[in-house]
């Protein structure tokens, strides 16, 4: 039996708290991390309850007002990002979540497969661009923001935005990826 090819699947999103269900995603934003500037996913998201922090929607800019009239069902979001990630990895492909501090955007991305389609198809795990460029770097912990990786900076109007930031750390893991490369 041949083992499947990882593809690699730089995801992000936007909450209005820190953790499921007792807050909501409010946006969620993913592309190829080999593929950074090809078709990528990102939907905003109807809010599951009417809990929010206030430095939270600050950052993300969002409104839940809006989000609950323009959003997309969460049901229907997930349903969309599960074909979207089937597309994209193909039968040949094994979808790997990779994520800057991969905890907080999973647990989101983990209880809205589970609760709106029974089932995640990234797994239970995520593999975390912080920690892989510590572990590669020999680096403190404290030296693995993003602003300390030797890349180009994001684009301010991209901070924030699902899709933008998703993009942005598929860039800063293959940069960790070329560290360990002959």
């Amino acid at each position: 039996m041949t083992e499947k090819q990882e593809i690699f699947i730089s995801v992000d999103i936007e909450a209005a708290g820190p953790i499921p269900p007792d807050f909501s995603m409010l946006s969620i934003g993913a592309c190829r991390a080999d593929d950074v500037e090809g078709v990528g996913f990102y939907r905003e998201l109807k809010p599951i309850n009417d809990r929010f922090d206030p430095d939270a929607l600050k950052v993300t800019g969002f409104d839940l007002e809006i989000l609950r009239r323009d959003g997309v069902e969460p049901e229907q979001a997930m349903a969309q990002f599960s074909t979207w990630i089937s597309e994209i990895t193909g039968s040949e492909g094994r979808p790997v979540f990779v994520g800057f501090n991969a905890p907080f955007d999973w647990s989101f991305v983990n209880y809205y497969f589970h609760h709106f389609l029974g089932a995640n198809p990234f797994g239970i795990g995520a593999l975390d661009v912080k920690a892989l460029y510590m572990g590669a770097t020999g680096c403190a912990w404290r030296e693995t923001r993003s602003s300390m990786f030797p890349v180009a900076k994001q684009a301010p109007e991209q901070r924030h935005n699902a899709l933008g930031d998703a993009r942005h750390q598929a860039r800063l893991f293959r940069h960790v990826l070329s560290l360990t490369q002959p």
